[in-house]
């Protein structure tokens, strides 16, 4: 599907990611691991498009989360330079092979990653 035939609610959309803004300010966090269930199964977003939406979102929203924290002396400057100078080498990469994939493996690389973040989040809540 094109991107120019998505249909979806857009004010639901923008009710929805109101909603996640406040929710991820208030936990710190980058919001991408409830904004792409969000668009997959309740705004019903094809996979690729949901993914690669996030991507974005994530991007333009972490703009003033990283200014803050960096003002704030709440980062560590070589290990998220490190991260970032590896991640702008290693997307087109990801980039080429998620094309090539089937969309079942990557929605089931999604549900790795958010099942594992889920453990993380109640692990370091209950130990």
């Amino acid at each position: 599907m094109a991107v120019e035939q998505l249909a979806f609610n857009r004010l639901y959309a923008v009710m929805l990611s109101f909603i996640v803004g406040i929710a991820s300010g208030i936990v710190g966090a980058a919001g991408a691991f409830i904004i792409v269930p969000i668009m997959l199964v309740i705004l019903k977003v094809p996979t690729r498009i949901a993914i690669g939406s996030s991507v974005a979102i994530t991007f333009i929203s972490s703009i003033g989360a990283t200014v803050g924290k960096v003002m704030g002396g709440h980062m560590l400057l070589i290990p998220s330079l490190v991260m970032v100078i590896a991640s702008l080498l290693a997307a087109p990469i990801g980039a080429k092979w998620s094309q090539k994939m089937n969309t079942k493996v990557l929605e089931y690389i999604l549900l790795v990653l958010i099942v594992a973040t889920v453990i993380k989040i109640w692990y370091e809540m209950f130990s």
